[in-house]
């Protein structure tokens, strides 16, 4: 399951976002979150299989890309798995 949730100001700037690859035949900690990026706490940063690190941030626009190019590597490796 593919999580996004953008929030945006009357400007049309994101202002907050939380992106969330969920599976939890994957990953089973964190709720099934095996990847995620999101802007809570203050601060950008990535969720990877209950590991956090801060990133850098561009943009939104650069982070939902950078999420979308995960996501499709880890389902090709779940693909993979399963054959």
């Amino acid at each position: 399951m593919l999580r996004r949730e953008i929030w945006v100001d009357p400007r049309g700037r994101v202002v907050r976002y939380n992106l969330a690859y969920i599976n939890h035949l994957v990953y089973a900690g964190d709720n099934g979150r095996v990847l995620g990026y999101d802007s809570a706490h203050g601060c950008h940063h990535r969720h990877y299989r209950g590991r956090v690190t801060k990133v850098r941030f561009e943009s939104f626009g650069q982070i939902e890309a950078r999420f979308q190019r995960e996501c499709n590597r880890l389902a090709k490796e779940v693909r993979h798995a399963q054959d």
